[in-house]
């Protein structure tokens, strides 16, 4: 998707048609109740390499690197602590957003396994119709990662959170010239796209540098 679409999609009025009193007015800048969004980090904090992704969950490339390529780049570089990555959401539409609150709704120890079933099955809720049948398959994906109706509907509803993703979205991507998902920016450099190789060939030239 091009940078037109990219920074775009993320009206709030956009995200808000179809599903009644999901995002509420906007906070004022200076206004101390607005939301923190953290990045998503998993890895090793202290790492010489960095890796931040901006994917989107409706994008089905996204759902092709996450099935094809980072199985292998966290078996072999995250989960033994070669590197730092961080995962951050882009929104092309209002189901982009509603996916990534209910990721979020399970907290950092809960996001990366609700991201892994939401990729996984990203054409059966994506595709399940109109926003009310989308929401109500998000939420059967938020239930079998156990979390409760209650959570989901409190999550859901949070037009402030909403908000201040959108706000952080805009601000990362527009920071980082992101024009296209899924996109990487590793130890500062921007790049595209890439299979594994590729991707491993980087990341082994900066940690041998």
């Amino acid at each position: 998707m091009n940078r037109r679409t990219l920074l775009g999609a993320v009206a709030l009025s956009a995200f808000a048609a179809g599903m009644p009193g999901l995002i509420r007015p906007a906070l004022a800048e200076t206004d101390p109740a607005k939301p923190e969004v953290p990045d998503m980090v998993i890895g090793n904090p202290d790492a010489k390499v960095t890796v931040v992704e901006y994917a989107s969950y409706t994008c089905p490339h996204c759902a092709n690197f996450h099935a094809r390529v980072f199985k292998d780049l966290k078996a072999n570089y995250i989960d033994t602590g070669k590197i730092k990555f961080v995962y951050r959401e882009v929104y092309f539409d209002r189901y982009g957003l509603w996916a990534a609150m209910v990721a979020r709704c399970g907290g950092d120890m809960r996001y990366f396994g609700i991201q892994d079933m939401l990729y996984a099955e990203q054409k059966d809720w994506s595709g399940a119709g109109g926003a009310v049948d989308v929401v109500n398959a998000l939420r059967k994906i938020g239930l079998k990662a156990g979390l409760t109706n209650e959570a989901l509907d409190a999550c859901l509803q949070d037009g402030a959170m909403a908000e201040a993703m959108v706000a952080k979205f805009q601000a990362d991507s527009a920071a980082d010239g992101i024009d296209s998902t899924p996109s990487f920016v590793i130890n500062g450099k921007k790049h595209s796209n890439m299979g594994y190789a590729d991707f491993a060939k980087v990341l082994d030239d900066l940690l041998a540098g």
